[in-house]
């Protein structure tokens, strides 16, 4: 579940960065609603907002801990008056989505969101959604193995080149292999 969060985080980035990048304002008049539509089926099949779900969540139980710290005596009213209050906020997680679609709908076309849309809903779009995490830090890893062997290698290589390119200097040339001066 952490990695699907993780493939989950990467839409989202990819949602944020819509969201920094897009230089030109589109108004909501500007985009159909078969647009808007295939926006929202597309952020659907990504679960590009799921990453978000818990902020509500999040807010109010810090919150209530931070009431509840201060003024322990009134827990019970704090923790009704809290949920209560989240439960009447739930409803603006639609805003979320609303906002996401239109920069989905900005920054993809109808097919193209079609096809993310049919891609993320085939056999091999779920798989990537839920084995994707589980890749990238299979890859991560390798990549860190072969830039350890690539920086290892790369110093040698210098190092053999530059003293096959400088000559020895007499001194040098006269200690022994082991470093200790020659005994005379």
């Amino acid at each position: 579940m952490i990695w699907l969060n993780s493939i989950r985080r990467l839409a989202s980035v990819a949602f944020a960065s819509a969201v920094v990048f897009s230089a030109l304002p589109v108004f909501a008049q500007d985009i159909s609603e078969d647009h808007l539509k295939a926006a929202r089926t597309a952020i659907a099949a990504i679960g590009a907002t799921e990453v978000y779900d818990g902020i509500l969540p999040d807010a109010a139980a810090a919150l209530k801990q931070s009431l509840i710290q201060k003024n322990p005596d009134l827990q019970e009213l704090i923790v009704k008056t809290v949920d209560e209050t989240t439960i009447s906020l739930a409803p603006r997680r639609a805003d979320l989505e609303k906002e996401a679609a239109l920069i989905y709908a900005k920054t993809f076309s109808v097919e193209e969101l079609n096809a993310i849309t049919s891609f993320y809903e085939s056999p091999a779009g779920k798989k990537l959604l839920s084995d994707g995490p589980v890749l990238i830090r299979s890859i991560a890893q390798a990549a860190e193995i072969w830039q350890r062997g690539v920086a290892r290698d790369l110093a040698d290589n210098v190092g053999k080149a530059i003293n096959a390119a400088v000559p020895a200097k007499p001194a040098e040339a006269a200690a022994p292999a082991d470093g200790q001066p020659k005994a005379n």
